[in-house]
């Protein structure tokens, strides 16, 4: 019998929902990734010019350095991304203030718009999803992406949402 006050219930567990949790998370990558792909597609850029832009949005002045450490990728991967990055227009770097050999990032006003393009198009995915599932539904969601992270970065330690 389940104890409902200790949440003692560990069916979720069990390989098939784990199975299921897996399938879950493979359709919602897809089209979580599906309209933004379409976008990206016409300027010949691939998922990693997205996560380049975003989190380059999210910290202007962020070092290839600390790019490098988020986005777990090659160095040499990520040259030929912000190479054709910085050719197109959408990103700029500068030399460090401290170190003139680190460079620093920043999205040009076209590639805040493109990064604000495929934003939009997850924002509205996300805000659909979060509405439907409420808040404890979604504080458990993020405690579950958090988990299945390596090293969930700290921006995660925000206080949970409230459900009033």
């Amino acid at each position: 019998m389940t104890d409902l006050k200790t949440g003692a219930n560990l069916l979720f567990l069990r390989e098939e929902e784990i199975r299921q949790g897996v399938e879950l998370l493979f359709y919602a990558y897809r089209d979580f990734t599906g309209e933004p792909d379409k976008i990206l597609a016409r300027y010949g850029f691939g998922r990693a010019h997205h996560r380049a832009l975003y989190f380059v949005g999210r910290k202007p002045g962020m070092s290839v350095s600390e790019l490098l450490s988020i986005l777990h990728i090659t160095k040499q991967s990520l040259s030929r991304v912000l190479k054709q990055l910085v050719d197109d227009g959408f990103i700029d770097q500068r030399p460090g203030d401290h170190d003139r050999r680190q460079r620093l990032l920043t999205l040009t006003a076209k590639g805040a718009a493109l990064e604000r393009e495929l934003f939009v198009r997850q924002r509205e995915r996300f805000s659909r999803a979060y509405r439907a599932a409420g808040a404890e539904a979604v504080n458990g969601f993020r405690k579950v992406l958090a988990g299945l992270a390596d090293e969930p970065p700290p921006a995660l330690a925000r206080p949970p949402i409230s459900g009033k």
